[in-house]
């Protein structure tokens, strides 16, 4: 199989490729990597599980790199010793419950690797609403939020009627019944009476990309 790394598309979108790590055997996910590391010194691999990620942080470990690997979020980040990144911006992310963190991570950690700072908290859904409101005031620096929930989806809507700055909804696959699958908290974030932008079902990559262009034009 040939790999065709878009090495261009940071300079073309804003934001530069990501290795989708589902489906993909060990040695597609070596050759993609090797190309990126040797390209531009890094190299962020998504929904990527344990095992892949120990197997291949291992081989680049064994030759000097630097690895982070997030299980909860699945995605694994590798660099060259001298690679840096200078941030600017603040996104903050919440997340309605601990169902919620998996995709809340993925967020955040992808963002930090675009090029944003994060501040995140976690477990602040409208069930219990007074969490929310201590959290938000931690969050008032940010030039954009993120608000991910499953169930009924109610965390974006309640967020956006709160704050200035644009707020950004991922529905989870979290819930009972008919919320199973995240259908119900996808269209009530589609039907929200205060202004969500909103991503696909357990989308934290495209929230985190979407944050990032708002955020990253902030100093």
């Amino acid at each position: 199989m040939v790999v065709k790394p878009d090495f261009e598309r940071d300079n073309r979108c804003g934001i530069p490729e990501v290795i989708y790590g589902k489906s993909k055997s060990i040695q597609d996910l070596l050759n993609s990597t090797t190309r990126f590391l040797n390209h531009n010194g890094r190299a962020i691999i998504t929904r990527i599980d344990k095992s892949k990620a120990l197997q291949i942080g291992k081989h680049f470990e064994n030759i000097g790199l630097s690895v982070q690997f997030n299980d909860r979020a699945q995605v694994l980040v590798l660099k060259r010793k001298n690679f840096k990144l200078k941030k600017r911006g603040l996104v903050g992310i919440l997340a309605a419950g601990t169902s919620d963190v998996a995709v809340a991570e993925e967020a955040r950690v992808l963002v930090e690797e675009f090029g944003c700072n994060a501040i995140s908290e976690y477990d602040v859904g409208v069930a219990g609403i007074h969490r929310l409101f201590k959290a938000l005031k931690r969050m008032r620096k940010a030039n954009v939020l993120i608000a991910i929930a499953g169930m009924e989806g109610a965390l974006p809507s309640v967020v956006s009627g709160l704050v200035k700055v644009p707020v950004i909804g991922v529905p989870t696959s979290v819930g009972y019944g008919l919320g199973e699958g995240g259908v119900a908290a996808l269209c009530a974030m589609l039907n929200s009476c205060s202004p969500v932008a909103v991503v696909n079902i357990d989308n934290g990559y495209g929230a985190a990309a979407i944050a990032y262009k708002i955020a990253a034009k902030h100093r």
